[in-house]
């Protein structure tokens, strides 16, 4: 830790990181056709998310007011149900629903996360805003708008997380979702660039929360609103900083006392490459399988060996999985697995249903799939290693892969081929052949909760992707609400 200089009460000029984030968010144009492309399948993946958590007792139980009838007219709606809320509950609210399955999008870096976590917070600023602008004969804000917004938070929390690691010092990357969030929301909401700066000193200052609640033994429900709760923090700093409350402009720097000393190790970020669009346009759907990202090819391995081992279950030996270093790390996992946050982040659990079922969905974490002795006979089986090739590919900027190799192994010495996948249908090299999945998914999604007569509206609306980002926000808000 450094040594803590207490001779000068002088405020220093902000950190650079600060400045760098206010000034991007402020005087940046996107001009990516790409990435405003891909930010309307994220937006229509991450709904698609929180219909299906719709389907959860346990994470519609955390939906709604703080205080039972606290609602809020022309408020912030929430995916997925009738609630009208201030923004801030809003935002916890449709952040949880995003976030619920593991099922919307990641980024893999030296830090991880999902950056369309940040969406939580973005729509309910921006429902709300728009609400209010409608109600005063304003225009409101358009789809746009929204767009824009997210592929900032996602440029904000990827770049942070390329060679930057929080989980190396036990802090979780919903840290960077409530850094990005805010610094975003403020703008939406009107802040300067004073302002933007001194929110999202507040955030860095708030610290991280911990990685316990995604690790054995405590792996937890907390992971799956984590994100919810960052997007709540980040609207509460955006509001606070509005009303002219002070920032802290070495929150990251200070001596003995800013982040880097307190948190970091002593150790400034580093920043590979400015803001731009890139995160966005590399960003990585799950589409086929809710299942930590890590494991995502694993999973796809695992299904095309389903035909071969499924009737020969009893006469495997061993079952070998090579998968990258961060693979090892956080979703090794051996010994009971006590609940769906547990499973959804153990790769053997993950590669055994598919074997066993030829499949892998959302309810096969619950109980009544979990408790078929099958899946934890084949988890004492296998023996999961690194390897270095996949390792190296997951940090080349220009690959990215995901990369991960399955070889089963029979009690009478012959084997299965060994499948090698190396990056899964979510990956921008296989867009093409990814998004009519995510479109599917995104039709499933909404069918299985609204009502037929919305489905189709929704479906007209976003089919043209030019025409819709011209619309009110609210007006896709109306359709996907109760």
């Amino acid at each position: 830790m450094s040594s803590v200089d207490i001779r000068s009460a002088k405020r220093p000029e902000p950190d650079q990181v600060l400045v760098d984030i206010a000034d991007y968010v402020i005087n940046r144009t996107i001009d990516s056709e790409e990435a405003y492309k891909t930010a309307h399948y994220c937006l229509l993946d991450s709904t698609a998310c929180a219909m299906l958590a719709m389907k959860f007792p346990e994470c519609v139980k955390l939906l709604g007011p703080v205080v039972p009838g606290a609602t809020l007219e022309n408020g912030s709606r929430v995916l997925g149900t009738p609630y009208e809320l201030d923004p801030v509950k809003g935002a916890f609210d449709n952040g949880a629903l995003i976030r619920w399955l593991d099922f919307n999008d990641t980024w893999l870096a030296a830090e991880w996360g999902h950056p369309s976590d940040n969406l939580g917070a973005i729509l309910a600023v921006a429902d709300y805003i728009s609400r209010q602008r409608e109600d005063q004969g304003k225009e409101p804000l358009t789809v746009h708008d929204v767009l824009t917004a997210m592929i900032k938070a996602h440029e904000i929390q990827g770049i942070l997380a390329l060679e930057n690691s929080f989980n190396r010092v036990g802090l979780d990357h919903v840290l960077l979702v409530r850094v990005a969030s805010t610094a975003v929301v403020t703008h939406m909401l009107g802040g300067t660039r004073e302002e933007i700066i001194n929110a999202v000193s507040n955030a860095w200052i708030d610290g991280g929360a911990l990685r316990t609640y995604r690790h054995a033994p405590n792996t937890g429900s907390r992971k799956s609103w984590a994100a919810g709760d960052a997007c709540r923090r980040a609207v509460q700093l955006a509001l606070i900083a509005l009303t002219g409350e002070m920032g802290y402009p070495s929150a990251l720097s200070a001596k003995g006392w800013g982040f880097y000393d307190v948190l970091f190790k002593g150790k400034e970020f580093s920043f590979p490459r400015g803001y731009d669009s890139y995160v966005m346009e590399n960003v990585l759907f799950k589409i086929s399988f809710p299942a930590e990202f890590h494991a995502q090819t694993a999973v796809e391995a695992a299904m095309k060996l389903h035909p071969e081992v499924k009737d020969r279950l009893d006469e495997i030996e061993k079952i070998k999985i090579e998968t990258q270093e961060a693979g090892v790390r956080i979703i090794d996992k051996t010994g009971t697995l006590d609940n769906p946050a547990d499973r959804d982040h153990c790769i053997q659990y993950m590669v055994a249903v598919p074997l066993v079922h030829g499949r892998l969905t959302a309810a096969d974490y619950e109980d009544e799939v979990a408790c078929d002795p099958r899946i934890d006979a084949l988890r004492e089986k296998m023996e999961v290693v690194e390897n270095p090739k996949f390792t190296e590919e997951y940090f080349d900027p220009d690959k990215r892969y995901i990369g991960n190799a399955i070889q089963i192994f029979f009690k009478d010495g012959s084997s299965t081929d060994r499948i090698e996948i190396n990056y899964p249908i979510g990956h921008r090299l296989r867009r093409e052949e990814g998004i009519p999945v995510l479109l599917k998914k995104f039709e499933d999604a909404i069918a299985s909760h609204l009502s037929a007569k919305k489905v189709r509206k929704i479906l007209e609306l976003t089919k043209d992707q030019a025409e819709f980002a011209q619309r009110p926000i609210t007006e896709f808000m109306e359709l996907v609400t109760l």
